[in-house]
């Protein structure tokens, strides 16, 4: 059994003498995990960092084997964005949603290619894209934010809040005494805009709390350390305090 495609690596966690387990996301593969051999050495550690984009080639006997990876370096993403702390921790933060919330070997094509657009503009790293990003990820494990009218009064205009409980949008008149209890919902996930770094903080709030509760809270699995980070990050911005993402 073998494969070869273009993938980004998502994880790379050191593994005996010198080899490390790999996880990558192919468009056709998925999250996809594999001895890299060699993976933690001096010569090849660089390949296998979490945002690279690389050219993987796995082998095994048998479909459902670990399995070996080859990788050639395409595209050095981490090298580029390592002197932007904001860069880096928001490319931290991607791969390790898309390595943690996503099921193994199932494709996810507008994952990937939302991943790889977000890799490849690293160095000028786009939170309003990620945000919209992660919103793409949950639709595609079920758990879709309703965005498209208030599910209190059924008006199109002036969303302003997300329910926590059922994730569709609410008015600014629907949310009432309960705006308090509500997530704010940023402008940029209607129109599409770049937002502001407190429209960035009540974004990752909104997609963080749904992450946290669905996409690995389902597997009992606490949201990324990276991810988490980012949040904080986007706070300082902000200007604010920081409370759990």
């Amino acid at each position: 059994m073998e494969w070869e495609a273009p993938a980004i690596v998502l994880d790379a966690r050191p593994y005996g003498e010198g080899d490390a387990i790999a996880a990558v996301m192919t468009e056709a593969q998925g999250v996809h995990r594999g001895l890299a051999r060699g993976g933690s050495s001096r010569a090849k550690a660089a390949i296998w960092q979490a945002g690279n984009l690389v050219q993987v080639r796995w082998v095994a006997r048998l479909a459902d084997q670990l399995g070996s990876f080859t990788g050639e370096l395409v595209h050095p993403t981490v090298a580029l964005a390592m002197d932007d702390a904001l860069a880096l921790a928001a490319l931290s933060a991607a791969c390790a949603v898309a390595e943690g919330a996503l099921p193994e070997r199932a494709p996810h094509p507008r994952v990937f290619d939302g991943l790889l657009s977000l890799a490849a503009r690293a160095t000028t790293p786009d939170l309003a894209a990620q945000i919209r990003w992660e919103a793409v990820l949950l639709a595609d494990l079920g758990y879709g934010l309703d965005l498209s009218a208030c599910a209190v009064t059924g008006d199109t205009e002036d969303l302003a809040f997300v329910s926590p409980k059922s994730g569709r949008a609410v008015s600014a008149a629907g949310a009432g005494s309960w705006a308090a209890r509500m997530l704010r919902l940023p402008r940029f996930l209607l129109d599409g805009g770049p937002g502001t770094p407190p429209d960035w903080r009540d974004g990752l709030r909104l997609t963080g709390h749904f992450l946290e509760r669905d996409a690995f809270g389902h597997h009992h699995r606490p949201l990324p350390a990276a991810r988490i980070a980012l949040y904080h990050r986007v706070c300082d911005l902000a200007e604010e305090p920081r409370p759990h993402a």
